[in-house]
C-alpha cells in the first residue's frame, strides 16, 4: 500500500499534475522550506512529517530498507541554511540529509531507528499565495510490511538509459591511436558533501580541481576529457562507473581528498581495486567512499553482487596490469613534482567505483583536509595546478608506455 501511495502521489504531481502545472506560469525560482512551520516529530504510532513550501513542486515519496530510510525527493527545493537540529523533535527520525540529487531535483534522507511504512503523503497548495504543505504519514514498525513496500518507484525518465544499449555504441579503442579518453570523477557532490573543514567541503573542491584538471590536461593536446559531474549533483557509484563506459573511457580518475579527526597523515596516495585492503586505514576510507550511496537515499538491493561478482572477469585480467602501471606512473610523477607523499601511498581496497573491469581505474587522494600543509595546498591555485601539471606528465608517460606494451603483446 505505501509504494502505492508513493508512486501514485509522484505520478500525479510530475506527470499529470495540474494544480503544479498552473502554478509553474506564476512562480519562478526554487522553492523555499521555511523551517518556522516545517517539523520532522514522532506520532502515537510512528512518524509525522510536515514540510512547509513557498511554492507547490513536483515530488516523490518513498522508503528504502536495511536500513530503514524515508526519503523525498522534490523537483526543486532551496535547503540553504536548514540543517537536521531545524525540522526534527522526535526520537525515531534518528538523522537526516538534504541536497541536491541530480539537476532539477533534490532530495530529503531521513534515517529511522525502526522500520516505519509508509502510509499517507499529500501535498495542499493555498489556492491564493501558491504556498504549500507536505504531509508524510508513517505507520507502526513493521518490518514485514515495511521490506515488502520499500523500494525506489520506477517513473519514465529518472534513470540512465539501459548500460547494455549504450555500451553497444561504444567503439573500441586501440592503445597509442588517437586522443586518450581520461574520464575524471569529482567526489561526492549534492546531498554528500564528503569530508569537511570548517566551511570547505570535498566535493566543492574535487570539483574545481577536476575542472583545472581538465583544461591542464586539454591544453596539452592529446586528451579527451569527460567530467562525471559538472556541478554540485549526486553522482551515484554504479552511474559513475556507467558514464566511464558511455565515455569511451581509457583511464578513469577518481578524485577525492578525505579528513582524518586526530590523525597527522599527509600527503598524496593513490588506490587500485582489491577485495582485500592492503591495511586497516585503506579499508575504513573505501567503507566510507561505498556508504555515500546508502547515504544519498540510493536503492543498494541487487546492485552491489552484480558489481563484485560479474564484473570480476577475464577482462580484469588484462586491465590490472595495466592498473598497476598507472597507480606507478602516477606516483613516480607525484615524487618528481616535489609533491609530498603519503607513507606507503600504493594502496589497495575495495572502492566500488574502481569496479570497472576492463577500464583502468584508480582513485587519488589528493591529500588530507585534516592536514594544515595539504589543505593548503589544495587551496592554493598554485599547488593544484603543480598536482594538475604532475598528473598530465603521469597520463602522457603511461599513454605512451602503455602502447609499447600493447604493442609487444599484439606481436
Amino acid at each position: 500500500m505505501s509504494r502505492i501511495i508513493g508512486i501514485g502521489l509522484a505520478l500525479a504531481l510530475v506527470m499529470g499534475g495540474a494544480a503544479v502545472r498552473a502554478q509553474e506560469s506564476v512562480f519562478s525560482g526554487l522553492a523555499r522550506l521555511e523551517a518556522e512551520t516545517s517539523s520532522i516529530t514522532d506520532s502515537r504510532r510512528g512518524v509525522e512529517v510536515t514540510l512547509s513550501l513557498s511554492q507547490g513542486v513536483p515530488y516523490r515519496v518513498y522508503t528504502l530498507d536495511a536500513p530503514p530510510r524515508l526519503v523525498l525527493d522534490f523537483q526543486e527545493v532551496d535547503w540553504q541554511g536548514i540543517g537536521a537540529g531545524d525540522l526534527i523533535a522526535g526520537a525515531r527520525v534518528k538523522g537526516l540529509r538534504l541536497g541536491q540529487i541530480r539537476p532539477g531535483w533534490s532530495r530529503m534522507v531521513a534515517d529511522l531507528d525502526a522500520p516505519y511504512p509508509l502510509e499517507q503523503a499529500g501535498l495542499e497548495i493555498d489556492r491564493v499565495s501558491g504556498r504549500a504543505t507536505l504531509k508524510v504519514a508513517l505507520g507502526a514498525a513493521d518490518s514485514e510490511r515495511f521490506a515488502a513496500t520499500a523500494g525506489t518507484p520506477a517513473l519514465p525518465g529518472w534513470d540512465l538509459p539501459d548500460p547494455k544499449d549504450a555500451l553497444a555504441a561504444v567503439p573500441v579503442g586501440v592503445p597509442g591511436e588517437g586522443p586518450l579518453v581520461v574520464v575524471l570523477d569529482p567526489g561526492h557532490g549534492g546531498i554528500d558533501p564528503g569530508a569537511q573543514e570548517g566551511e570547505l567541503t570535498e566535493k566543492a573542491l574535487m570539483l574545481q580541481f577536476a575542472q583545472e584538471l581538465r583544461d591542464e590536461l586539454l591544453r596539452a593536446g592529446g586528451f579527451e576529457v569527460v567530467l562525471t559531474r559538472e556541478r554540485d549533483e549526486f553522482v551515484s557509484l554504479e552511474r559513475r562507473v556507467a558514464l566511464a563506459h558511455w565515455a569511451g573511457a581509457d583511464v578513469f580518475l577518481s578524485l577525492h581528498a578525505d579528513a582524518l579527526s586526530g590523525a597527522q597523515a599527509r600527503g598524496l596516495s593513490v588506490y587500485t581495486l582489491s577485495e582485500s585492503a592492503s591495511d586497516k586505514a585503506s579499508a575504513a576510507l573505501a567503507e566510507r567512499h561505498n556508504r555515500a550511496d546508502m547515504l544519498a537515499g540510493v536503492d543498494l538491493s541487487g546492485k552491489d553482487d552484480v558489481v563484485a561478482d560479474v564484473l570480476m572477469d577475464l577482462a580484469r585480467v588484462e586491465t590490472q596490469p595495466r592498473t598497476a602501471h598507472l597507480a606507478q606512473a602516477l606516483i613516480e610523477s607525484f615524487a618528481a613534482h616535489e609533491l609530498p607523499l603519503l607513507s606507503r601511498p600504493l594502496r589497495e581496497a575495495g572502492f566500488s567505483v574502481l569496479k570497472a573491469p576492463d577500464i583502468p581505474s584508480v582513485l587519488i587522494e589528493l591529500g588530507f583536509l585534516s592536514s594544515p600543509r595539504d589543505l593548503a595546498r589544495l587551496r592554493d591555485e598554485e599547488g593544484r595546478a603543480r598536482i594538475a601539471a604532475a598528473l598530465r606528465a603521469a597520463l602522457t608517460a603511461w599513454r605512451d608506455a602503455d602502447a609499447a606494451r600493447a604493442g609487444l603483446v599484439r606481436q
